[in-house]
């Protein structure tokens, strides 16, 4: 089993922002980060559950998210997210995102949990610190060109 640690972060909404990622499996750990120039913390912590699952070399892995996003979480689990699909996304942000997701959750077996954010979880605690110094690094931005130009 795979265990994925994820947190995101925006610093005005929007304004710039960033990711971190936790990846444990075993003795095995990486940690994944990148900023943004501008964009929103709900892209962040979807983007770090998506970039974590990138991450996987294998196909059909057993993946625990931990996550402290209810908006991530509760797309998933309560099916919001098929029903957007079923609708083309009409009025929802984020399609781009959420498209890529379930094209790479679709290749695993993936269960989330809900982790409450700042609350002394230590894998949270460094996925905040990741995704907050990667929003910082103005020097490493990326520049979110879909959702700078508005087709999100």
């Amino acid at each position: 089993m795979i265990e994925l640690f994820t947190d995101g972060a925006s610093s005005g909404n929007p304004g710039p922002g960033g990711y971190g990622v936790i990846l444990r499996a075993g003795p095995h750990y990486k940690e994944i980060s990148e900023g943004f120039r501008k964009t929103t913390n709900n892209r962040m912590e979807l983007l770090a559950v998506i970039k974590g699952l990138e991450a996987l070399k294998k196909p059909r892995q057993e993946v625990v998210v931990y996550s402290d996003s209810k908006y991530v979480i509760d797309a998933v689990e309560k099916g919001w997210v098929h029903g957007w699909v079923r609708k083309g996304f009409a009025g929802k942000k984020n399609k781009d995102l959420w498209i890529r997701f379930l094209n790479v959750y679709k290749l695993h077996k993936v269960r989330f949990v809900w982790i409450k954010g700042h609350a002394g979880h230590p894998e949270n605690e460094r996925c905040d610190q990741l995704a907050v110094q990667a929003s910082l690094d103005s020097a490493h931005w990326k520049i979110d060109g879909i959702f700078e130009c508005g087709n999100y």
